[in-house]
């Protein structure tokens, strides 16, 4: 039996939400603490079942609780465990609490022939991710491109799951959203923006493609968690203290610090992300009017909704020179076959990394969890 089985046991035992997973009795969550300290391999399958059926226990649809499985299984999949399982407890406690809707569907507001307002009407995430990027690409078929932001929507996971949902279809994909302020602009002491992912997504020949999923602060607040679970310290240019001081330790992050834009502080280039978060503002809380910057609830707040705003654009490559995937192959293949630096193995373009752990999975047989993520679940 895996772990995420004998978790879903022990949810289904106890209760029908994830608060019953922390009042677990002790001797059910050292069973599966031992089982976990060898960092059990999780089948795809298995993880996706345990993640639906903890949105279900709470009342969530089950075709939203399935956009959100797939996302967060996609993350995990894909290398990025600060957005899979990790994130699980916080879309359960959402829905739990009813701060986050479950039985109402996403609404267009406003029209155009290439572009879209959405109301997200405060549903999960993906739910809204998926209903604007499905809506951007049908536009992109009909006009050659699609532009659609939402507001009043929710975490929604991998930004690259909706960059790839276009690019997968033969068209370039692009995804944003704002976050909960995490980030202290440059020269500054205060969080007043979010991590703001970017992702963009285009096909080449063969399947292959190039996948930019980034954020705009040196790295998600989630790898931070990660890093206070593991006991590790965070590598420099990740995060400040409260005083705007760049440190090693996590929890002075967590508590009363923030994250450094992408580029670190001052001296390495660090207001470009700031410069770059600012970007990903416009696009999204600014132009489709839900809440930006300091005023989107803070992380982790669940008194008030998030109403985050997210922005989703496919484009159709026919409309432009002919043979762009072609091209997009060429230039890959020619990064890729650069003669790599001293102590390097090989040079990758974005989207080869995780290419390599999806690989890694599928040889392995599933997801190998760090233990620690397995026994947060059961705290």
């Amino acid at each position: 039996m895996t772990t995420l089985c004998l978790l879903h046991r022990v949810v289904k035992y106890n209760c029908k939400c994830l608060s019953g997973l922390l009042a677990v009795p002790r001797y059910k969550s050292e069973s599966i603490r031992t089982m976990a300290t060898s960092g059990t391999i999780v089948a795809l399958d298995d993880a996706k079942s345990f993640m639906v059926r903890c949105m279900k226990s709470v009342g969530t649809k089950e075709e939203h609780a399935v956009s959100l499985a797939e996302v967060l299984l996609a993350g995990d999949y894909r290398g990025h465990f600060s957005h899979g399982l990790n994130r699980l407890d916080m879309y359960v406690h959402d829905v739990q609490t009813k701060i986050c809707c479950s039985d109402k569907e996403p609404i267009v507001l406003k029209e155009f022939a290439a572009t879209a307002h959405v109301d997200g009407n405060n549903l999960l995430g993906p739910v809204v991710g998926n209903f604007c990027m499905d809506l951007a690409i049908q536009k992109a078929k009909e006009a050659g491109i699609g532009w659609v932001v939402a507001k009043g929507s929710n975490h929604f996971g991998i930004a690259g799951w909706y960059s790839l949902r276009a690019s997968n279809q033969g068209f370039l994909g692009m995804a944003f959203t704002n976050t909960s302020p995490l980030v202290v602009p440059t020269r500054a002491k205060k969080p007043t923006l979010g991590t703001n992912p970017i992702s963009v997504a285009a096909p080449a020949k063969n399947a292959d493609s190039f996948v930019l999923d980034m954020a705009t602060s040196t790295c998600a607040v989630g790898k931070i968690e990660i890093q206070s679970r593991k006991g590790q310290p965070i590598p420099s240019g990740w995060g400040v203290d409260a005083e705007g001081k760049e440190v090693h330790e996590s929890e002075k992050v967590l508590h009363g610090g923030g994250l450094l834009p992408l580029g670190g502080t001052e001296v390495s280039s660090g207001y470009k992300g700031y410069g770059l978060a600012m970007m990903v503002e416009v696009f999204c809380g600014l132009l489709a009017g839900a809440a930006y910057g300091p005023n989107i609830r803070k992380w982790m707040n669940t008194t008030v909704e998030a109403d985050l705003g997210q922005c989703f654009v496919a484009i159709n490559p026919d409309a432009f020179a002919p043979g762009f995937p072609e091209r997009m192959s060429d230039l890959m293949n020619i990064c890729r076959t650069l003669e790599p630096a001293d102590g390097e193995s090989e040079v990758l373009v974005a989207g080869d990394p995780e290419r390599q752990h999806m690989a890694k999975c599928e040889e392995q047989g599933g997801i190998a969890y760090h233990p620690n993520q397995i026994t947060h679940m059961v705290r």
